[in-house]
């Protein structure tokens, strides 16, 4: 199986070039589903998330991620002890998901905070950083319906795109359209993922 590692700032477009990547012949898979997973109702992660930030999280028996967002974007102490529980169960799913695909796979796993957790790169054949101006990344995100206040919290929370280029083998620009993209992931599949699947 070659196990690659798809990673960017938020807003950069990392689930975009998923899809591309889905549509190329990958298996696409993404952290941030695996996270929404595990804090479903009655999975471990909600019972221990639930236990330990109280009922303020709720809206209708869910977990209410934007509530749960803002209080760990306004106290680290907070946002660690969340990573600390929910890190190791989205890992486990994942793992899960890898060993029950074809040896012949080729997994792309989107993986926003992977800069962030160095210790993990060597897991990848392969990392892929989608870059992003940091205008289009703040434009996105107030499109997508964020203060601007929100947005500048949750740019600042992330690494530099100095450290995500460190992490990666190859970075690719995206601060053009969905067409650009898939052009710029096609020439880097036939170069760099295609021969590895051929040997």
């Amino acid at each position: 199986m070659l196990l690659i590692a798809l990673t960017g700032g938020i807003g950069a477009g990392k689930t975009s070039a998923g899809s591309l990547l889905a549509r190329l012949g990958a298996i696409h898979v993404s952290a941030d589903q695996l996270a929404r997973e595990v804090l479903e109702r009655g999975e471990e992660g909600y019972n221990n998330v639930l236990a330990y930030f109280g009922d303020e999280i709720l809206s209708k028996g869910e977990i209410d991620r934007g509530k749960l967002a803002e209080i760990i974007f306004r106290d680290t102490q907070k946002k660690s002890v969340l990573e600390q529980i929910t890190h190791p169960l989205i890992q486990k799913r994942f793992q899960q998901i890898a060993r029950e695909l074809p040896q012949e796979s080729v997994l792309v796993y989107e993986i926003p905070l992977l800069a962030e957790n160095s210790d993990r790169v060597a897991e990848f054949d392969l990392v892929l950083t989608i870059e992003t101006s940091a205008h289009l990344r703040r434009e996105r995100l107030l499109q997508r319906g964020f203060t601007h206040q929100q947005t500048d919290a949750r740019i600042a929370a992330q690494v530099s795109d100095d450290r995500r280029r460190e992490i990666a083998h190859h970075v690719i620009e995206n601060n053009g359209d969905k067409d650009e993209l898939l052009q710029s992931l096609e020439e880097w599949w036939a170069i760099h993922v295609a021969p590895k699947i051929a040997d």
